[in-house]
C-alpha cells in the first residue's frame, strides 16, 4: 500500500474565494444548469435579493429593479446603500456584514455575511456600486479577484446598491435562465413583503394581501371547497383552503425565505392544524383525512433562525428565538385561537371543511383493501429487480446530501432504450425504470387505478410515493421516450399520470423530460449531435468533408458509448413547469379527455406536414442507418 504523505507541505490554508470555488455546494447547495428551481444560478440571484429585502424590511426602499439576460444579472435596490468605505470588504471579506447585531437585524434573512461573497467568487464578472448621500463608489471583480476599485465620486443617484454579475460558465456549464423560476421567486418576495414593488424584465410584482394573494394565485381557477381562510398574528401569517386534488400542497416561509424543504415550522403547522380541527369538531379524525387535498401557506418570523444549510431551504430552529417559545407551542397557541375562532364565526366554511374531511375518510377506507392487495403484488413482482435498475446511492442506503440532490430515475419505454441508458448511466446516482407497453390513459379515473394497474402500482413503489411525497427516492424523475409519435404519446400518458395523482411532484420541480439528439452529423474529423433542424444545418456548415447524417428515431438506436454524454455532463432536461394559475382539470380534459370540438378544431387548423428527417434529395443520399456494430448488445 502506497504511503500517503502527511507533512507541513500537505497542510494548506485556502483564502475565502478559493474555498467557495472548491466547495460551492457548501454555499449554494448545487451548481446545475438552470433546469431546476434550486440550481445555483437562482440561488445567486436570491443571495443578492435577500439583502435588498432586508433593507425594505428595515423601512428603506420600496422598489427593486432586476434585469436578467445573456449579459448577466443586474439588481438595483433603493435602500441605504453599502457604507462607501466598506464596499470592497462587504463583497469580498468573509464574515463581514452589518447583521451581527440582533437588535438591528434580529429577524433578517441572512446573518452570516456569506451570500454576496459567494456570488462574487462564483461569477466570472462581478461589479458592485453603492450610492449614498450624494456619493458613489464601485468595485469590479473577476472570479472573486478585485480588478478595479473605483474612487469616491459625486452622484445624483438615489441611495441604494447596484450589483451586476455573470455566473461562471466554467462552473455552471451551459446554464440557461428559465424566467418562470425567477418569477416564482419574485412573487414569493412580493407576497411576504406587502408594499414592495419588484420590476423584472418589464414585469411588475406586487402584493397587497400577502399569503391570501399567494393562495389565490396558486389555486387559480381550480375549484376550492371553501373560501380561503386568512389569518395573521404577530410574527405569523397563514392561509388555508382545501381543493379536490390528491396530496398536500404547502408553501412555507421563514423571515421571507421560501423554505422549500419545510422544517420545524411546517411540521408544527401540520400537527397544530390536526389538533385544532379535532378539538373543534370533537372528533378524532385521522390526520391524513384532515390534511388530504389541503392547500396552505405559512410564514413565520424567527429571531436568529437556524437553517440546516447555507441555502436556507429548511428551518432547524426549535424555538422562535433564544428566549422565545418553542415553535410547536407558538403554532398551536396561534391556530388554537385564530383558526378555532374563524370556524365558529363562519359556519358555511366549517361545514364545507368537515364535508371534505369526511369524503377523504370514505375514500381512504375504500382504498384500504385495494392498497393491501396491490402492495402484496408489488412485493411479489420484486420491482427492484424486474422493473427498476437502482443506483448505488439507494442500494447502499447511504450517501451525502450532494448525491441525493443529484439522484435521477429515467422512466423508459421498452428493453432497448432501458438497455442503452442502463449501460451509459452513472451507477452511483442514476436509476432506470422500464415501462412495458403504453400506459393507461388515467385521466378522470380515481386513485384506485394506481393500485389496480400493475405498471402504475410498480412505478409508485419504485419512486416510493405510495404513502407520501416526502419519501420520494429520487430528486429528479425523468421521462425518457423516443422522439417519434409513439414516444410522444407515452410521454403524454405519463404526464397525465403524474398530474392526475401526484401533482405536487410536478409543482415541487421533480419532473423532467429528457431531450435527446435527433441527428448525428459527422465526417472523418468531427462529430456533432443535433437536437433540431437548425442545429443540424449549422453542423453541416461546419464540416469540411462530406457529411454523414444519422437520424435517431429511438433511444435504443443510440449506442451506450454515445448515450453517456447525453445523460451525463451534457444532459439536457426540460423541466415540467406548472404556471401558478393552471387549471389542471381543464388542461387534462383538453389534451387527454374525449375528442372535443375545440381540440378537433385546433388540430385541423394547425395540421401541417414537416419532413424533419430530410430537407433535400441531396441530403437524403447522405443519411445512413445506424451501423449494426453500434447496436450490438443494446437490443
Amino acid at each position: 500500500m502506497q504511503e500517503i504523505r502527511y507533512t507541513e507541505d500537505e497542510v494548506k490554508t485556502l483564502d475565502w474565494r478559493e474555498h467557495i470555488r472548491l466547495r460551492p455546494g457548501m454555499y449554494i447547495g448545487k451548481l446545475g444548469d438552470g433546469s431546476s428551481p434550486d440550481d445555483g444560478i437562482y440561488v445567486l440571484v436570491k443571495e443578492v435579493l435577500d439583502n435588498c429585502i432586508d433593507e425594505f424590511a428595515m423601512g428603506y426602499g420600496k422598489n427593486i429593479d432586476i434585469a436578467i439576460n445573456d449579459a448577466g444579472v443586474t439588481v438595483r435596490d433603493f435602500g441605504r446603500g453599502i457604507p462607501l468605505g466598506k464596499v470592497v470588504d462587504v463583497v469580498s471579506k468573509i464574515n463581514t456584514g452589518a447583521k451581527y447585531d440582533s437588535k438591528a437585524f434580529k429577524k433578517s434573512v441572512g446573518l452570516n455575511g456569506v451570500g454576496t461573497k459567494a456570488v462574487n467568487a462564483l461569477s466570472e464578472y462581478f461589479k458592485v456600486t453603492a450610492f449614498r448621500e450624494g456619493q458613489s463608489k464601485s468595485a469590479e471583480f473577476n472570479f472573486g479577484i478585485l480588478k478595479n476599485e473605483g474612487k469616491l465620486e459625486q452622484s445624483k443617484e438615489e441611495n441604494g446598491t447596484l450589483i451586476s454579475f455573470k455566473p461562471d460558465n466554467g462552473l455552471f456549464r451551459n446554464f440557461r435562465w428559465l424566467p418562470e423560476y425567477v418569477e416564482q421567486q419574485l412573487w414569493n418576495y412580493a407576497y411576504l413583503n406587502a408594499g414592495l414593488r419588484i420590476n423584472f424584465n418589464g414585469k411588475t410584482f406586487v402584493s397587497k394581501n400577502g399569503l391570501l394573494d399567494l393562495l389565490v394565485k396558486k389555486t387559480g381557477s381550480e375549484e376550492t371547497r371553501y373560501p380561503i381562510i386568512h389569518l395573521r398574528g404577530e410574527d405569523i401569517e397563514v392561509a388555508i383552503t382545501h381543493g379536490n386534488h390528491y396530496g398536500e400542497q404547502y408553501y412555507s416561509f421563514v423571515n421571507g425565505q421560501n423554505t422549500t424543504q419545510g422544517g420545524t415550522h411546517l411540521v408544527a403547522f401540520r400537527e397544530a392544524l390536526v389538533k385544532v380541527i379535532r378539538g373543534h369538531f370533537k372528533k378524532e379524525y385521522d390526520a391524513k383525512d384532515i390534511r388530504e387535498s389541503i392547500i396552505a401557506a405559512v410564514s413565520v418570523r424567527v429571531e436568529e433562525p437556524v437553517f440546516e444549510s447555507q441555502t436556507k431551504t429548511r428551518l432547524g430552529s426549535e424555538r422562535m428565538g433564544p428566549d422565545g417559545p418553542a415553535v410547536r407551542t407558538f403554532m398551536t397557541e396561534f391556530l388554537g385561537k385564530a383558526l378555532d375562532d374563524y370556524l365558529h364565526k363562519n359556519p358555511d366554511t366549517t361545514k364545507a371543511l368537515q364535508s371534505r374531511i369526511l369524503q377523504s375518510e370514505r375514500e381512504r377506507k375504500d382504498l384500504a383493501d385495494i392498497k393491501k392487495t396491490a402492495n402484496q403484488r408489488a412485493k411479489a413482482a420484486n420491482v427492484h429487480n424486474k422493473k427498476l435498475r437502482d443506483c448505488r446511492y439507494h442500494l447502499n442506503e447511504k450517501g451525502v446530501e450532494e448525491v441525493k440532490l443529484a439522484s435521477t430515475v429515467f422512466i423508459t419505454e421498452g428493453d432497448s432504450a432501458s438497455g442503452s441508458i442502463t449501460k451509459a448511466r452513472n451507477v452511483d446516482s442514476q436509476a432506470v425504470f422500464s415501462l412495458r407497453g403504453k400506459p393507461l390513459n388515467c385521466y378522470g379515473l380515481t386513485k384506485k387505478i394506481v393500485y389496480q394497474n400493475e405498471e402504475f402500482n410498480l412505478l409508485q413503489h419504485a419512486l416510493n410515493i405510495e404513502d407520501s411525497l416526502d419519501d420520494l427516492r429520487y430528486n429528479r424523475v425523468v421521462i425518457a421516450t423516443d422522439a417519434d409519435v409513439d414516444g410522444m404519446h407515452i410521454r403524454l400518458l405519463m404526464l397525465t399520470f403524474f398530474l392526475q395523482f401526484f401533482p405536487d411532484l410536478v409543482r415541487n420541480g421533480h419532473l423532467y423530460i429528457l431531450d435527446t439528439p435527433l441527428f448525428r452529423v459527422r465526417d472523418k474529423q468531427q462529430t456533432f449531435y443535433c437536437y433540431s433542424q437548425t442545429e443540424k444545418q449549422q453542423a453541416i456548415n461546419k464540416l469540411r468533408g462530406k457529411p454523414e447524417i444519422t437520424r435517431f428515431k429511438g433511444l435504443g438506436e443510440i449506442s451506450p458509448s454515445e448515450f453517456g454524454a447525453f445523460i451525463g455532463e451534457h444532459i439536457r432536461l426540460d423541466p415540467v413547469i406548472l404556471p401558478e394559475d393552471t387549471n389542471l382539470d381543464h388542461v387534462l380534459n383538453y389534451y387527454m379527455g374525449k375528442n372535443t370540438p375545440e381540440r378537433q378544431e385546433f388540430i385541423i387548423e394547425n395540421l401541417r406536414i414537416e419532413l424533419d428527417i430530410i430537407d433535400t434529395p441531396e441530403e437524403e443520399a447522405q443519411i445512413e442507418p445506424v451501423p449494426a456494430a453500434e447496436m450490438e448488445g443494446v437490443l
